[in-house]
């Protein structure tokens, strides 16, 4: 079992990452428009209100600045002056979506999907896209997508997996880590193949991926053939984003959400909205930097 790391009582906690060079925790509350940090060695917490939904972030190779995937576009966030550097908006001609999961590659472009917000069933009008280098954003030919979820990447960056939730089927496909172009789409793990609806992931040093499955209180830990190789529980039913993090990467770190549960839901599990984490033999992989800047 999980423990509770963190009570941050999240609505919809999400996009959870390690700053190995901070030795803290960086995660999104979406539904508050709230960035969050934790430093677990000291306790340290501390928050930041952003005008609009923050769905997913990476670090940059600018210590005190992220990459910010906000509900309408991406930006960089000065995290000393709280200050927005807007690089470009996305599917602004989509008024239902908007920004969801998101990753950097091993290259350090930043590759994220979108959600649509319109009632279900929702219709899979969106897409996955990369942000480059040069700040140049493109499509992935991954096809549309309704909620975009569990992207992330092999060790060798050559494997890119990814999912639309409402599936329940988390597929990858070939990544050319040079140019970047997909190809050979296919699944990964079917929709049976574990309980709830596939929310994060990530990948370990031995290139096994930890799917998050909202509704299950689950994470599973998926082999690269796409079996189920273990379960760990957390008493919260939404976990949402996995992260390795700890000194020595050792330290499984999983948010949850608190949205769309009854008060009775809420009373059986108190603790969701919090960050869990739980030691492990196994190790995780540094997160790698988003690679671009304004020139």
């Amino acid at each position: 079992m999980m423990e509770l790391a963190v009570d941050g009582r999240n609505v919809l906690g999400e996009g959870i990452i390690w700053d190995d060079k901070g030795a803290r925790l960086f995660w999104t509350d979406i539904e508050g428009s709230e960035l969050w940090s934790h430093a677990p060695a000291t306790g340290a917490l501390q928050r930041w209100p952003l005008p609009e939904r923050l769905c997913s972030m990476a670090l940059t190779h600018d210590d005190g600045r992220l990459l910010l995937g906000l509900a309408s576009g991406l930006a960089f966030f000065d995290l000393a002056s709280g200050d927005l550097d807007r690089i470009c908006d996305v599917e602004a001609d989509l008024p239902t979506t908007r920004l969801n999961d998101g990753r950097t590659d091993r290259q350090g472009r930043f590759v994220f999907g979108v959600f649509n917000q319109a009632e279900n069933p929702k219709e899979p009008i969106g897409g996955f896209y990369r942000l480059n280098h040069d700040l140049s954003l493109e499509r992935l030919p991954l096809g549309g997508v309704a909620i975009a979820n569990s992207i992330c990447f092999s060790p060798d960056g050559r494997t890119m997996y990814y999912a639309d939730s409402g599936t329940r089927e988390i597929r990858c496909c070939d990544y050319d880590p040079d140019t970047g172009a997909v190809a050979n789409l296919r699944e990964f793990a079917a929709a049976d193949a574990a309980p709830g609806d596939p929310d994060g992931s990530t990948i370990d040093a031995d290139g096994y991926l930890w799917s998050t499955r909202w509704g299950a209180g689950q994470v599973v830990r998926f082999a690269p053939d796409g079996t189920v190789d273990r379960v760990l529980t957390l008493p919260a039913p939404q976990p949402t984003c996995p992260a390795f993090g700890g000194p020595g990467l050792d330290m499984l770190y999983v948010t949850s959400a608190t949205v769309g549960l009854r008060a009775g839901q809420l009373a059986d599990a108190p603790k969701s909205g919090g960050v869990f984490a739980k030691s492990l033999t196994i190790k995780g992989l540094a997160e790698v930097k988003f690679a671009g800047q304004r020139r």
